[in-house]
């Protein structure tokens, strides 16, 4: 294996966030007497603020009142993530630290916007591993589009080739995959497809796995 850097997504791959968000997305609907509809929720994960924006829309179609629903979820989602640290997953000090030591360019490929993802990697304590962070606001096409992952790979002026990638959600690994890069998948809430898996990337149960990979690659 071949590489010069390494580009991470932040929500379920570094943090355990999917759960926490999922939970405010329900109460959110809740609050509003909308029903939750767990297949359409499971669709977004990954994707950016128009990618959402798109899917909950389809999904709940013409009735539902998006700008109201966005914004009892995104109060009730600032309130936790932007005042508490969300927990770190398995493996990931281990393998960034590691990555760090060998001197690998570090960076972050997040759907979520700019200030609250520097929010959640400072208060997560991870913000100093990495050089960059390239968020869904950045791009004109989110996840499943590769845009994202090429402009990180731009930034840190290596070929996506030689970059690894790293993803929890589907969504995340199609944007990755077809960057050309080499691409591990941690499912989080989401396993992946045959369609998925048709890809040829790695599938790891966790990061410390991937940490033991790259160790004896």
């Amino acid at each position: 294996m071949n590489y010069q850097a390494a580009i991470f997504d932040m929500d379920g791959l570094l943090l355990d966030t999917e759960r926490v968000c999922k939970n405010i997305f329900q109460e959110a609907c809740e609050s509003l007497s909308v029903p939750f509809l767990e297949h359409v929720y499971l669709d977004i994960i990954g994707r950016n603020a128009q990618g959402i924006e798109q899917v909950i829309r389809a999904g709940y179609g013409d009735d539902l009142d998006y700008p109201a629903l966005n914004e009892a979820w995104r109060y009730r989602y600032n309130a936790v993530v932007k005042h508490q640290a969300i927990p770190v997953k398995e493996g990931v000090v281990e393998l960034l630290t590691w990555l760090k030591a060998n001197q690998i360019p570090l960076a972050v490929a997040t759907s979520t916007q700019k200030d609250v993802a520097r929010i959640k990697l400072q208060l997560a304590k991870l913000d100093t591993y990495f050089d960059m962070i390239t968020t869904g606001c950045e791009v004109k096409r989110g996840k499943p589009d590769p845009e994202i992952y090429l402009l990180a790979a731009q930034r840190l002026k290596v070929e996506p080739t030689l970059c690894l990638a790293f993803e929890d959600s589907n969504n995340g690994v199609l944007s990755a995959v077809n960057a050309n890069m080499q691409t591990f998948q941690i499912p989080d809430l989401v396993e992946p497809t045959q369609e998925i898996l048709a890809l040829g990337h790695t599938v790891s149960p966790s990061l410390a796995d991937v940490l033991v990979s790259l160790k004896t690659a």
